[in-house]
C-alpha cells in the first residue's frame, strides 16, 4: 500500500469515527489487531457493538468503496470479532458488522453507512 493510500484511509478512518460520533456510537477500539485480521472500528450503542469496516476511495473508477469487501474480508471481521469477544467479555450485547463507504471526491464528499452484514 503506497503512502498516499495509506494516507486516504487514515482520513476515511477519521471521517468515520466523527460520523460516529455525532450518531452517539461510542468508540471502544480503533485498528483492533490479532492474528486473526484487523478492525478498523468497533464502537457500541445501546447494547450493540458494531465491527465496522471502513473503505475510503478518491474516485469511483474502480466502484463503490463498499464493493471490495469481499466474503473473505466477512470472514475475517468474523474471526476477529469473536476474538475481542472472547478477551473483552462482552456479553448480553447484540453484534453487528457494518461497512462505511467514503468517497473523498474534488467537489462532493460522500459517506454511506451499511450496519447488517452478518
Amino acid at each position: 500500500m503506497s503512502l498516499y493510500q495509506s494516507n486516504i484511509g487514515k482520513i476515511g478512518e477519521q471521517k468515520a469515527i466523527n460520523f460516529l460520533k455525532t450518531n452517539n456510537y461510542s468508540i471502544l477500539r480503533h485498528n483492533f489487531r490479532t492474528v486473526f485480521g484487523e478492525i478498523d472500528i468497533i464502537a457500541k450503542k445501546n447494547k450493540t457493538i458494531f465491527f465496522i469496516e471502513v473503505k475510503t476511495r478518491t474516485s469511483l473508477q474502480k466502484g463503490e468503496p463498499w464493493e471490495s469487501v469481499k466474503k473473505n474480508k466477512v470472514f475475517h471481521l468474523k474471526k476477529t470479532s469473536q476474538y475481542f469477544l472472547l478477551k473483552y467479555g462482552y456479553k448480553d450485547y447484540k453484534l453487528k458488522l457494518a461497512v462505511i463507504s467514503i468517497v473523498l471526491g474534488k467537489n462532493k464528499e460522500e459517506l454511506k453507512y451499511f450496519d447488517d452484514l452478518m
